[in-house]
């Protein structure tokens, strides 16, 4: 015997299962199956899975080939993803974006926003077939408040069915799908508002850089990484020379301009995709360059402090030059389990002060080694 052969006996059989009920089983029947959806959906199950469990639960208590749940895209055009489960002996309509809501009984209840009772699909010009067994079919917009979601679809292998009480049980599961999908939604829009604040506290809001707790927050995994793979990394302190004159001199807006400036100009430097710029305090700016051994962060310290003398941004009260300039202090190890991050940190502070101490505007290193 083929698979469809199978598969529609398996259907047949149900029927007569349904057959073989009186009104009140039925009737059990019916409530049974609204109690255990009403159940499942306050499990908290992944939206997919509790769409699945439901129209499985239809199929497998009922007289039902197919049940489904299809999905509406934002502007309520296109249907763009179906749940579904059942036998299918012709090929399902395609998906994502390629069913507009013109085509099919499922568009047509998705248009008119109303169910659709058809007591004879044969009749119906609408009516695409998905099973040969199939002889009606009902389908309930799935709308929460104004928002219509998409449409359960349900095809029964049998033409009296669709009675009032049954019906009334569909509309009821339509209703608690709608539910929980505007539940999984509004988890959903969560979650990415939690993402954007999370991204939100990690930015300065003078510079638009990373802060002091991003930059923590990744010098902590870039430390755990490098040690794991024995590789150095590399920091760079960058101090604007002679900045409390400068805000005295010019006011705190040009100096945050200036910031601002710098912020991008360091920004150039971290070129690597797992580079980090990021405010570290006051004037002070960081570059956490892993992979970079001493000569290769040197060499952007160098470049870095040209960069910025090229800009030249007016310093009248600078006693190194008539404009901006940097002091960078430059370490760099391979992290070990008996050393702490801030091994790094301190160690190019004291080049930074070193630099300082030696005239500004200029690029220091110091060892971070043991």
């Amino acid at each position: 015997m083929s698979s469809d052969a199978m598969d529609n006996q398996a259907v047949e059989l149900q029927a007569l299962r349904w057959d073989g009920q009186d009104v009140p089983a039925r009737r059990a029947t019916l409530t049974r199956i609204l109690v255990r959806i009403s159940r499942d959906a306050l499990q908290g199950a992944s939206l997919d899975s509790l769409l699945k469990g439901i129209c499985a639960c239809l199929v497998a208590e009922l007289p039902v080939a197919i049940a489904s749940v299809i999905l509406l895209d934002e502007a309520n055009q296109s249907f763009v993803h179906e749940v579904w489960d059942g036998e299918w002996t012709q090929s399902p309509l395609a998906i994502a974006g390629d069913w507009p809501v013109t085509r099919g009984a499922a568009g047509r209840c998705a248009r008119l926003g109303t169910a659709q009772l058809i007591a004879d699909v044969d009749r119906d010009p609408d009516y695409v077939a998905g099973n040969d067994l199939v002889r009606s079919e009902y389908l309930v917009p799935i709308r929460h408040g104004r928002r219509m979601h998409g449409v359960l679809n349900i095809e029964s292998t049998r033409t009296d069915f669709f009675d009032a009480e049954a019906c009334a049980v569909f509309d009821a599961v339509a209703d608690l799908v709608a539910g929980a999908i505007h539940f999984a939604r509004m988890a959903d829009e969560l979650q990415q508002a939690n993402r954007k604040l999370e991204q939100l506290s990690m930015i300065d809001g003078l510079t638009g850089i990373a802060n002091r707790r991003r930059f923590d927050q990744q010098l902590r995994m870039d430390w755990r990484r490098m040690a794991a793979e024995q590789r150095p990394l590399a920091l760079l302190m960058v101090d604007a020379d002679a900045f409390k004159p400068l805000n005295d001199v010019r006011g705190h807006l040009y100096g945050d301009e200036c910031l601002r400036e710098l912020a991008r100009i360091c920004g150039e430097f971290a070129g690597g995709a797992d580079d980090l710029v990021a405010r570290f305090g006051g004037e002070e700016l960081v570059l956490l360059l892993p992979g970079r051994d001493i000569e290769a962060a040197m060499d952007v310290a160098e470049a870095l402090r040209i960069a910025v003398e090229v800009q030249a941004m007016p310093h009248p009260a600078s006693p190194v030059a008539a404009h901006v300039t940097v002091s960078i202090g430059v370490a760099t190890l391979v992290p070990q389990g008996a050393l702490a991050p801030d091994r790094l940190i301190a160690s190019a502070d004291r080049a930074m002060y070193a630099a300082k101490r030696h005239g500004r505007n200029r690029v220091c290193a110091a060892s971070a080694g043991p």
